[in-house]
């Protein structure tokens, strides 16, 4: 027979029971909050540490940027015109054939120097008296066919126009003794101009007709160098300016401005002006390109070297420099002469500080620290190399590295 389930005795102790249960629940509880606490501590309440870092790196912000800057006076420079342009002849002739015959000698050879009326070639002259024998027989024949004519039509027998005909015939054989003298007194192909022979296209015993090349005679004294002057400088040009040109081969000469166009070129929009030079001795050849200068006045600029230049935000070329208060100021500038060891721009002060180290690392209006650097611009530390640090430059649109220690601009 089976024994019935117990009951569960309802006397019997439980954990809740327990005097220590309440107390492990409160422990707990009170460590949890501690740790939250503790880990919220660091959000509330910041460090000395932290203080102490967020504070020089304010200090840091707020201490002005050190850039070197170069004294600069303004000088009265001349104002000059440049332009490239080519040497020219003063006369450059094709020498024609004038009456044909027979060459019979060659005088000269290519390439020498003629006086004007030198000769350069003789024709064969037993030919022209040949020429001069039958014109003067014909012109005899036509004197007399015009007399029998006249005869004729006295008696009735000839008409007008047969004593037309004959006159016109006789008239014709007039003009071909004429020419078969000059022919006879002209056996020689002379110079036009002095100048060098530059070619000649004749042999002996060739035959030439009227209106054949004979040759090429080129004058270089003086020679013409002509130029192309834009419309915005055609102004500062004037008739009778001296010129100073340097040529290709290494020789230089000054030379006058004899003309200038009035009407511009319809593609470019320029005018041509040119510049006569001496050149007695034909030292200088035509046809070699030629370095120009033109002193057009006089203007006031500063010297500096090409590396100090910046551009704003609107592209505009200008030099940054320090006032008075040791603010930045950007000025437009323009290059007047550009030379091998500088520059020199206009559009500054007439005194002026010139941010010659750190110019791309602060703006226009910033306050800054200058130092007074001495010496040639040209030979300043380039900044980038120099490893300067500043924030990045709003005017030139460029920034610099994170080095703390390198460069004059954290002195």
């Amino acid at each position: 027979m089976m024994d019935a389930p117990r009951q569960p005795d309802d006397a019997a102790l439980t954990f809740a029971d327990d005097a220590g249960a309440s107390r492990s629940k409160w422990v707990a509880g009170g460590l949890a909050l501690a740790i939250v606490a503790w880990m919220g501590s660091g959000y509330l309440i910041p460090s000395a540490h932290d203080d102490g870092e967020a504070g020089g790196a304010t200090a840091a912000m707020r201490q002005p940027v050190s850039v070197a800057v170069m004294a600069s006076q303004a000088q009265t420079i001349p104002r000059i015109f440049s332009a490239e342009g080519q040497a020219l002849p003063d006369r450059d002739t094709s020498i024609r054939a004038e009456t044909s015959g027979l060459i019979a000698e060659i005088l000269v050879a290519k390439g020498a120097d003629l006086a004007s009326g030198e000769p350069i070639a003789r024709f064969a002259p037993a030919a022209r008296q040949s020429d001069l024998a039958r014109a003067e027989e014909e012109l005899r024949l036509a004197q007399r066919e015009y007399e029998n004519a006249q005869a004729l039509l006295a008696r009735g027998v000839a008409t007008a126009d047969r004593v037309a005909q004959a006159r016109a015939a006789l008239a014709s054989a007039q003009a071909g003794v004429t020419a078969a003298n000059e022919a006879v007194t002209n056996t020689e192909i002379r110079a036009p101009f002095a100048g060098r022979l530059e070619a000649l296209e004749i042999n002996e015993g060739e035959y030439i007709t009227i209106g054949d090349d004979i040759g090429r005679i080129v004058d270089n004294a003086p020679l013409t160098v002509r130029i192309q002057i834009p419309q915005q400088a055609i102004r500062d040009i004037r008739q009778g300016q001296t010129a100073q040109v340097a040529f290709m081969t290494g020789e230089s000469a000054a030379g006058v401005v004899t003309f200038i166009g009035s009407s511009a070129d319809a593609q470019t929009r320029t005018f041509t002006a040119d510049i006569d030079i001496p050149n007695e001795d034909g030292a200088i050849p035509a046809g070699i390109s030629a370095q120009l200068q033109i002193p057009t006045g006089e203007i006031t600029a500063h010297f500096i070297s090409p590396a100090i230049l910046s551009l704003d935000t609107d592209g505009a070329l200008g030099v940054k420099t320090v006032d008075a208060q040791n603010s930045v100021v950007f000025h437009p500038v323009e290059i007047v002469r550009a030379q091998t060891d500088g520059i020199w721009v206009s559009g500054l002060p007439d005194a002026a500080q010139i941010i010659t180290i750190g110019q791309g690392f602060v703006n226009d209006g910033e306050t800054v620290a200058p130092t007074v650097q001495e010496g040639d611009p040209e030979a300043l530390v380039d900044p980038a190399e120099a490893g300067l640090v500043a924030s990045p430059d709003v005017t030139t649109g460029t920034s610099v590295g994170d080095n703390p220690e390198a460069g004059l601009l954290n002195e």
